[in-house]
């Protein structure tokens, strides 16, 4: 089935065909109706980039590069929560590819496989995020863990004071743990491929908690934390901290005084706010805020290597995926996430030699075109 990916359209088409309809609603779905997310999407798609010709374009890399290391790719792994949903052995797949490729891969608090082997699979390409539940014992034991890991970055994810609430998750009654009622035993039987491998792997968990660690419920009210929650953090995280979910320059401003390392714009993928600002429009207006310097990073909506250099030349430094990976483990594996992978990195490759550039650092706001579909300078 590898082969048959060209393109996200393939990957999500095969992963529909796949995965149970709960659980590709799950990992699909956004806020509300999506709109959101759509609109996002569209904008993206809006952008235009200016070609330019007879420009040396031989030696061209797709290398990126992220608080000053050097990465095999322009882009990570965004933090997914139950990752092993896609397929067994999802989670430890993507830290593979990380390792292979020297790019982080993001570690979620709801991951299906624990952050100690994820950041050994990895070989250090691992970057733990964090969700405030409302339990300050429970977000130290998790920091705790993750210095001992010899985890170096840290991601606090800050926008999602409230899960948002998604209708397509709500009708096919996708919890977790799974509870099966004839709707959901009808969905597995469907589905024999995944619903066997399930039975015989044996269905995802919550990794991160056990007896001592504390229980996580993804439902859970977030809304406890607040300005002196991320200060107390900053105070006692030693590493580089990424503040993951900003979409406001005032906030982002308060992020960089107050000591933040990074900021991710983001949306959550759509996935908690249907009315939210769209992040790519965000991302430009943070980034003329923030100056040139300080480390931007994006994810959400980015489908393809052009997304990539769209997000780039609106201001990111370093970009994520997230769903569109998921979609390639759920339609054939580990074939298919290199596939996919090696699907975004042609594109970005001939995006490169048709705009005349050699590198991702080349990528600017001069990368951008003025026309009737998109302007250089956009507006939210």
């Amino acid at each position: 089935m590898a082969k048959e990916i060209h393109n996200f359209k393939d990957a999500r088409k095969l992963a529909k065909r796949h995965l149970p309809w709960m659980v590709f609603d799950y990992f699909d779905g956004a806020a509300g109706e999506g709109l959101g997310d759509t609109l996002n999407q569209e904008l993206i798609r809006e952008i235009r980039l200016q070609t330019r010709v007879l420009r040396n374009v031989t030696q061209r890399s797709a290398a990126g590069e992220v608080f000053g290391e050097a990465t095999g790719l322009p882009f990570g792994v965004a933090p997914m929560g139950m990752c092993n949903l896609a397929a067994p052995g999802a989670d430890l797949m993507l830290a593979r590819y990380a390792a292979q490729m020297q790019t982080p891969v993001g570690v979620s608090t709801a991951a299906s496989t624990a952050l100690e082997p994820m950041i050994e699979a990895a070989e250090g390409h691992a970057w733990f995020q964090l969700y405030f539940g409302g339990d300050q014992d429970v977000s130290d034991a998790l920091v705790r863990r993750a210095e001992v890991a010899d985890y170096k970055e840290l991601v606090l994810t800050v926008d999602v004071p409230e899960v948002g609430r998604r209708p397509r998750e709500l009708r096919r009654g996708f919890k977790m743990p799974f509870k099966i009622g004839p709707k959901q035993f009808m969905d597995f039987a469907l589905h024999p491929s995944w619903s066997c491998n399930m039975l015989i792997k044996g269905a995802p968990e919550l990794a991160n908690f056990d007896g001592e660690t504390g229980h996580f419920d993804r439902t859970k009210s977030r809304a406890g934390a607040d300005w002196s929650f991320f200060k107390r953090l900053r105070d006692t995280w030693q590493g580089k901290l990424v503040v993951k979910g900003v979409l406001h320059t005032a906030d982002a401003l308060k992020l960089q005084e107050l000591g933040a390392d990074a900021i991710q714009v983001s949306s959550h993928g759509g996935r908690q706010l249907e009315s939210v600002p769209s992040p790519i429009l965000a991302l430009q207006s943070i980034r003329e805020a923030l100056g040139v310097d300080f480390p931007l990073f994006y994810d959400s909506g980015l489908r393809s290597g052009e997304d990539i250099i769209k997000a780039y030349a609106m201001g990111a430094d370093f970009v994520f995926l997230g769903r569109p990976l998921l979609f390639a483990i759920s339609a054939d594996g580990e074939r298919g996430l290199n596939a996919y992978c090696d699907v975004v990195r042609q594109e970005l490759d001939i995006a490169l030699a048709q705009l005349g550039l050699v590198s991702v650092q080349e990528i600017g706001a001069e990368t951008l075109v003025a026309s009737e579909g998109s302007i250089a300078k956009f507006e939210i």
